[in-house]
């Protein structure tokens, strides 16, 4: 496998990793009757802290992953990760704007970046 492809499954790998802890945990929580259905909306201050705090740490998991697989230069791969997530993160916000408490989405958005750049450098060491 060249570089260019080992590179779009590092980024991709990340955000797999990010993706189904989050949605996992989002899953099981609705099931355990933690937290109400999507479709309600999630209004409440302390679940909303719970979901960022595990999201931030599943964002974290993600650059660190994104940082391992990376075939050169994991930094990199990792903000690109980060870059993209920022993106999908914004839409959410957007088009979720009433599923939840503003500040919610706005968080995840602005720690994106952060929490994939703490995971790369938790993989290099530094």
């Amino acid at each position: 496998m060249n570089d260019t492809f080992k590179s779009i499954w590092a980024v991709f790998a990340g955000m797999l990793a990010g993706a189904i802890l989050s949605i996992g945990t989002d899953t099981i929580l609705e099931q355990l009757g933690i937290f109400p259905p999507i479709t309600e909306g999630l209004f409440v201050t302390w679940m909303l802290a719970l979901a960022l705090f595990y999201r931030c740490i599943f964002t974290i998991l993600g650059g660190y992953t994104t940082a391992k697989l990376a075939p050169s230069n994991p930094m990199k791969h990792a903000v690109i990760l980060g870059s993209i997530g920022i993106v999908v993160t914004a839409i959410g916000t957007v088009v979720g704007w009433d599923l939840s408490a503003h500040w919610y989405p706005i968080a995840l958005t602005i720690l994106t970046l952060p929490c994939t750049y703490l995971g790369a450098k938790l993989q290099m060491g530094k």
